[in-house]
């Protein structure tokens, strides 16, 4: 049986007002700012309303709150289908934010932003994004549960929520939401319930344009089952159809549920409905006036309500109440009978760590010689042993990016003919769907309560870009582990040796990009990053490094720091330094001693990541780059782009601006000139322009 709150399927003449002036909001909001979406939205109307107001489980008083259902609008440029039901249901959005649509400092922006207008779940936009956040929450659900109440049946805890996701044609032509809904059929996730807006039109024209294929098959045969709801005769949606699909996917809990929901965009506009034009733009005064005769409204009233609508809407408040005073009497019976996870729960809805969280981190001696990727699958261990909110997986390469957690086994679902399953594993298996694993990543990381980690290797950080773009901007707690970080993963050669990737990831704001030079320096990435919940992205060696002395804990944490000054006989003042990153780092040490016997006294300086590095104050970065030493060469395998902002002009970005090839590590660093020799070649060529200048 479901855990359904859906409680009354009956439409009152008011709940009809609502979704009248729903459409009418939507026109004018659109018209009011001159650009925007209004067609799907207009159509959308009574789906949105209904789900709000009827089917959701959730607090307009406290959109936060840790039982509630989660409502994704994946297709995000109808943000007014998602702002006018936030208005109506009274989570904070008055008509004046309405008004305000698409201007500057508004709570109701182009698109839906997470974290900047209560009630948005996710920043969507991007098409495909939403629904593939979805997973993530749904899978996320799941694994909170097996943290906190692993015993119940199905729908049976008050930790079982259901993730609605309302998507677009657009958002199933994009390939990002295939790859995240068919990993979302092989994990049953049974509280994930798509409901797709079929309208047939973007913004070219008719969908079958391009996009003629058999959705419904198609989701079928990933494993979902699948509910069609046609229009009605005069286009509106069929409240009827719908209601009994929404009936029917609640009462499913062993696979996802696809409503495939066909509507008229624009609908009631009589020269607008159905036409591209409708997607994103205005529909003009007269066809707003026109339309608003078809819905039986006042054409001279803009932005209106009826109060007697909007105290109907706003009981939505008082059902919210209800709901959260029955869910907490039982809470604090679940409180009762299980305090240790009762306790859990407390410290990760805080966001705080265990006192003992570091008591078992690994050490790595000096002199010795490990990978990074193998250092960080070891910190993995070591982490998930006193972290069990920790978990995360791989493209495909969880060997190679070292990323299994030993002690657990795969995260699928409950009849799973694998071996290792357990439907509250810690190992996810995302398949080879990098986009999808970095947007479900996100969607877990929005869920909350668990620290996820994913891996690839860094050249397909490309195919993910859009996800990690979106972590960035929601600030999400993901960690991306990308590893085979040069030309030093040798013998695959140029279609697998990154060389672009790091300066682009660089380019993202606020993703810290950290390249730790040993074992021991991606232990302190590590330390912080846990330490610190933001996007964070690490790239690893597959070659084997030698573990350094004098590598530094506050130093990787503050993004850069000296790891030696090596003076020339005589000399008590430096006139070079040499920063470097990953496995350049132990050619800069070298290099450094090479040139005492030249009579250069030289500073080294690990820079694991510039982003730290970066928000440290003027004061540090003049102590470990001090402005009176101009001669400098940054030592990185990949492009130099953004290096000169810490060499200046007098600096030598020793980089790599070309495709790699197949060898071995050691023949690429020879070949492409990253030696001892080179280095301190470039050395004296700084030293010359610092002279001529």
């Amino acid at each position: 049986m479901s855990n359904t709150t859906f409680l009354d399927s009956s439409w009152s003449e008011l709940d009809e007002d609502a979704v009248r002036y729903a459409r009418a909001l939507a026109m004018d909001a659109v018209q009011k700012v001159g650009n925007g979406h209004p067609g799907t939205a207009m159509a959308l109307a009574p789906v949105a309303y209904l789900l709000f107001q009827k089917v959701l489980r959730h607090d307009p008083s406290d959109p936060s709150w840790i039982a509630r259902d989660r409502f994704i609008l994946s297709c995000g440029h109808s943000s007014l289908t998602l702002y006018i039901q936030l208005f109506l249901g009274g989570f904070g959005l008055e008509l004046e934010d309405l008004k305000e649509f698409r201007t500057w400092g508004s709570l109701t922006p182009g698109h839906p932003e997470f974290g900047h207008t209560k009630g948005v779940e996710t920043t969507t936009g991007p098409l495909g994004q939403g629904l593939a956040n979805g997973v993530g929450m749904a899978m996320a659900s799941r694994f909170r549960r097996g943290l906190l109440d692993p015993n119940p049946q199905s729908g049976k805890s008050i930790f079982d929520q259901n993730i609605w996701v309302l998507a677009s044609d657009g958002d199933l032509q994009e390939g990002v939401s295939a790859e995240a809904s068919s990993l979302a059929g092989v994990q049953a996730l049974g509280n994930l319930k798509v409901i797709y807006d079929d309208n047939r039109i973007s913004i070219e024209g008719d969908t079958h344009l391009a996009f003629t294929e058999d959705v419904s098959a198609r989701y079928r045969a990933y494993g979902w089952e699948v509910f069609d709801v046609d229009t009605l005769l005069s286009g509106d949606v069929d409240r009827a159809g719908l209601t009994t699909a929404i009936d029917k996917a609640l009462a499913i809990s062993d696979r996802p549920v696809l409503i495939r929901l066909k509507s008229v965009i624009a609908w009631p506009a009589p020269q607008a409905r159905n036409t591209a034009k409708s997607h994103g733009s205005a529909l003009g005064a007269d066809e707003v006036a026109a339309a608003k005769k078809e819905l039986g409204l006042d054409p001279t009233e803009f932005f209106a309500i009826s109060d007697q609508v909007l105290n109907h809407t706003r009981s939505l408040i008082s059902r919210g109440k209800r709901l959260r005073d029955g869910w907490n009497k039982d809470f604090s019976q679940w409180a009762k009978d299980n305090p240790e996870r009762a306790e859990l729960l407390d410290r990760l809805s805080a966001g705080l760590l265990p006192k003992t969280w570091d008591s078992d981190l690994p050490t790595f001696e000096p002199g010795k010689s490990v990978a990074t990727r193998k250092a960080s699958g070891d910190v993995i261990q070591s982490l998930a042993a006193r972290l069990p909110e920790l978990w995360g997986g791989s493209a495909d390469l969880a060997d190679s990016n070292n990323t299994p957690i030993h002690s657990s086994k795969s995260f699928l679902p409950v009849g799973s003919a694998m071996k290792s399953a357990d439907p509250y594993g810690r190992n996810i298996h995302f398949g080879i769907r990098e986009h999808a694993m970095g947007a479900i990543a996100n969607g877990i990381a929005l869920f909350g309560l668990s620290r996820i980690y994913v891996g690839t290797f860094l050249v397909f950080s490309d195919y993910m870009r859009g996800a990690v773009r979106l972590s960035a901007l929601m600030n999400l707690p993901v960690t991306y582990i990308w590893s085979h970080d040069s030309i030093g993963l040798g013998e695959d050669g140029p279609t697998h040796q990154p060389i672009e990737h790091v300066a682009a990831l660089r380019a993202i704001p606020n993703l810290a990009v950290i390249r730790p030079a040993d074992a021991n320096e991606t232990l302190y990435a590590w330390r912080r990053l846990i330490q610190q919940p933001a996007p964070s992205a690490l790239l690893l060696s597959r070659q084997n490094l030698p573990v350094l002395s004098g590598t530094d804990s506050e130093g990787v944490a503050r993004g850069a720091y000296v790891l030696g000054d090596f003076f020339a006989e005589g000399s008590t003042s430096l006139q070079a330094i040499l920063i470097a990153t990953g496995s350049e780092l132990h050619l800069a040490l070298d290099a450094a001693k090479a040139m005492i016997a030249q009579g250069v006294s030289t500073r080294v300086v690990s820079a694991p990541s510039l982003e730290w590095f970066r928000q440290m104050p003027k004061q540090y970065q003049d102590s470990v780059l001090p402005p009176s030493i101009r001669a400098r060469v940054s030592v990185e395998a990949a492009v130099a782009q953004g290096w000169h902002e810490w060499i200046g002009d007098a600096g030598v970005a020793l980089s790599l601006e070309h495709f790699g090839a197949s060898a071995s590590a050691e023949v690429l660093f020879e070949k492409f000139g990253f030696t001892v020799e080179r280095i301190c070649s470039a050395i004296k060529e700084s030293l010359v322009k610092v002279k001529a200048q």
